[in-house]
C-alpha cells in the first residue's frame, strides 16, 4: 500500500536503535525524508547512514525537556519545514514505588512527560499552519496496565497519555493528527536488559498470546501507517502493539 507520504518531513526522536530506528526506516522506505536523533553521536551518524537516502542525524539529550524541543525547531530550520513528528526517548529507571525516591520522579517526569510536551509544542505551530501534520508517540503498554517495578515509568507515561489526548483534540480540525503506539514486549536492547535468562524470557512469553517478542520492524509499520494520508482521520487514539498480551475490553 502506497501510504501517500513521500515527500514529507519527518523528525524521529532516539532512532539509532530499537522502535525509534525501526520507525524511521519505515518512514524512509516510504520515501519520506527523515531527520533522526540520538544522545550518541556516533549512533547518531551510524544510524543515518544504515538507513541511507539522505537522512540526516543530531545528537540531542532527550533526558532535557529543552533539548527536545531545539531537535524538533532544529529538524523543522534544516529540512524546509516538518510534517511528521515521531515522539520517542529513553525510558526512565525502574524500581518499585516502595524502592523510590520522591526526588526521583522529576527526573523521569522531565524525560517521559515534559521532554514529550516540548517536541510537541515545538512542531504543531507549522504543522497547524500549513493545514497536515501526523504526531505519533511512541509511548508504552504501561499507560493501560503498569508494569511491575516500573514506577517512574508508569507515572510519567500515564502523564504524557493524558497531555496526547487533549492536544489531538485541540487540533484536529486543523488537519493535525496525535495518535500514540504502546509497545509491549519487543525484541529490543533495552527490553533483553529486563529478562536477562531464560526462565525470566520464558514466564514474559506466557503473557502474550502471539507467543513470541514483537519484531521492531512490525512495529515501524505500524507507526508509518498512523503516519499515512490515509490514517487522517484517526486521532487521539492509543493503539496497542503487544502480540494480543492486553486483554480489557476498554
Amino acid at each position: 500500500m502506497d501510504l501517500g507520504i513521500a515527500g514529507r518531513r519527518a523528525a524521529v526522536a532516539a532512532a539509532s536503535t530499537g522502535l525509534g530506528y525501526a520507525s524511521a526506516a519505515a518512514l524512509v522506505a516510504e520515501g519520506v525524508q527523515v531527520m533522526l536523533c540520538s544522545s550518541d553521536a556516533d549512533r547518531a551518524r551510524a544510524a543515518a547512514e544504515r538507513l541511507g537516502h539522505g537522512t540526516q542525524a543530531m545528537t540531542v539529550d532527550l533526558t532535557d525537556p529543552d533539548a527536545a524541543a531545539g531537535f524538533v525547531t532544529g529538524a523543522a530550520e534544516r529540512m524546509g519545514g516538518l510534517d511528521i513528528l515521531v515522539v520517542n526517548g529513553p525510558g526512565p529507571a525502574p524500581g518499585r514505588v516502595s524502592d523510590t525516591a520522591l526526588a526521583d520522579y522529576q527526573a523521569a517526569i522531565d524525560r517521559s512527560l515534559l521532554a514529550v510536551v516540548g517536541m510537541c509544542l515545538a512542531a504543531t505551530p507549522g504543522m497547524r499552519a500549513q493545514g497536515w501534520g501526523r504526531i505519533v508517540a511512541i509511548t508504552s503498554l504501561g499507560v493501560r496496565q503498569p508494569y511491575p517495578n516500573l514506577a517512574l515509568s508508569n507515572t510519567a507515561r500515564a502523564g504524557a497519555t493524558g497531555f496526547l489526548r487533549t492536544l489531538a483534540r485541540e487540533i484536529a480540525a486543523d488537519g493535525v493528527t496525535v495518535n500514540a503506539a504502546q509497545p509491549g514486549l519487543h525484541e529490543t536492547n533495552r527490553v533483553r536488559s529486563t529478562l536477562p535468562d531464560p526462565d525470566a524470557l520464558s514466564a514474559a512469553l506466557a503473557t502474550i498470546p502471539a507467543g513470541r517478542l514483537g519484531a521492531p520492524e512490525d512495529f515501524g509499520s505500524v507507526v508509518a501507517f498512523l503516519c499515512s494520508q490515509q490514517a487522517g482521520y484517526l486521532t487521539g487514539a492509543g493503539l496497542q502493539v503487544d502480540g494480543g498480551a492486553y486483554q480489557a475490553l476498554i
